[in-house]
């Protein structure tokens, strides 16, 4: 039984497909990004947006209040196909934080990085992959 499903669906039009997860909100992805992001741009929304709710919940366990937090990633393709990611940079602009707990804050982004970050830890090599095609 797996752990998480979703269903995307072509619209019709163009590369946009809608989806979500089973039974949940639904969002646009545009291949040529103009309808919704593309879907290359959606793994880094998803890469900051899992490290994100890391931090936000790390910060709070640890009592460390935060006034915002946004998150700036940017992502090297290689050139050639497939244009996948090879290099990926983040940064944390963090505001109402007490300078006193500036390295907690630095603690709560690293142990995300290193040990939570579900969507980081996906992008291992050692992922196992499987596709089937079901015509009908």
């Amino acid at each position: 039984m797996p752990d998480a499903t979703v269903r995307l669906q072509w619209t019709g039009e163009g590369l946009v497909f809608t989806g979500g997860g089973m039974g949940g909100p639904e969002a646009t992805f545009d291949g040529n990004g103009r309808s919704g992001p593309s879907p290359v741009l959606t793994l880094l929304l998803a890469l900051a947006g899992c490290t994100g709710s890391d931090v936000i919940a790390i910060a709070t366990k640890m009592r460390v209040p935060i006034a915002s937090l946004e998150i700036t990633m940017e992502g090297d393709r290689a050139a050639e196909h497939p244009r996948r990611y090879v290099a990926i940079r983040a940064t944390y602009h963090v505001s109402g934080v007490a300078e006193e707990d500036h390295d907690r804050i630095r603690r709560a982004v690293q142990l995300s990085e290193q040990k939570y970050c579900s969507v980081y830890h996906t992008l291992r090599t050692d992922l196992e992959y499987a596709s089937d095609v079901v015509f009908g």
